[in-house]
């Protein structure tokens, strides 16, 4: 099998899943009906860095809630899809259209709507409260969970093995 790393120098696309990934997949019910989720800061720094370095970064859930979608859009993320009950036709929709290279993808998931798109790519990862099933497919286990920073680990690997991490751009929001 091939060492990991080796397959993080390609990387050029980057997919995640929102609840399980993104966030610890509790989610907090408002008195008003309100889904309320939280995210971690360190996840969003390397997310905003990644996209200042020209990596492409898709968001494909299937929840629905709008002010996910405005999270990432303030972190400079504009491929952000919501509501998607077949991830897979999505996933081949988006290489199709946006010309991409599925070797060079790679997808954080943690569940069972994951699994098929994960088959797909040439990274898949997953953070470490995966579902057994994900896990198993996985060339990638974050020692992270997921909301814990396990998508900051991913992005700063690529970004490091590629010499884009901690260059002479410095810190900028």
């Amino acid at each position: 099998m091939t060492n990991y790393k080796q397959l993080l120098k390609d990387v050029d696309t980057f997919i995640f899943d929102v609840d399980g990934v993104m966030t610890t997949g509790i989610v907090l019910l408002s008195p008003g009906g309100e889904m309320l989720r939280n995210m971690n800061v360190k996840d969003g720094y390397a997310l905003q860095l990644a996209v200042r370095k020209s990596y492409r970064i898709i968001i494909i859930t299937g929840g629905s809630c709008d002010t996910v979608r405005k999270r990432f859009n303030l972190l400079g993320i504009e491929d952000v899809y919501l509501g998607v009950g077949n991830k897979l036709k999505l996933f081949r929709q988006l290489v199709s259209e946006k010309n991409l290279d599925p070797a060079r993808i790679l997808y954080m998931g943690d569940d069972i709507p994951d699994y098929k798109v994960m088959l797909e790519v040439g990274v898949p990862a997953c953070p470490a409260d995966a579902v057994e099933e994900v896990k198993a497919i996985c060339k990638y286990i974050s020692p992270h969970e997921g909301g814990k920073a396990c998508v900051r680990d991913v992005l700063e690997q690529v970004m490091r093995i590629q010499d884009k991490w901690f260059d002479d751009d410095g810190f900028q929001w």
